[in-house]
């Protein structure tokens, strides 16, 4: 299955829990996207030793299955570069992730 992930918040447990069932799906060979929509682009100001996004973030990555694009323009109202763990991309790539998938699940 191709699923698509939308993240549009920077809650610390939502988005723990979006990156588990991230990594959960993959370990099924699913191929997995997650795309950090508004306050999404945030996603890892809210890791915590109870929510622990970073280390689920790590563990999605090492898959090639995996993959993480940021809304540019959400990025630049909030003055963030882009890195590996939050790469900016555009509303046509949202798109794109969309029309492709087979399951499309927000947060």
């Amino acid at each position: 299955m191709k699923l698509s992930i939308i993240l549009s918040t920077n809650n610390g447990e939502t988005n723990w829990n979006a990156f588990r069932l991230a990594n959960l799906a993959l370990s099924k060979a699913d191929t997995v996207s997650v795309f950090l929509l508004g306050e999404g682009v945030e996603y890892q100001q809210a890791s915590s030793p109870r929510f622990n996004i970073k280390e689920q973030v790590e563990m999605f990555l090492q898959s090639d299955k995996a993959r993480i694009i940021a809304c540019g323009t959400c990025m630049a109202i909030r003055k963030q570069g882009g890195s590996q763990e939050c790469p900016e991309g555009g509303i046509e790539d949202l798109y794109n992730l969309v029309a492709d998938s087979d399951k499309v699940l927000t947060f």
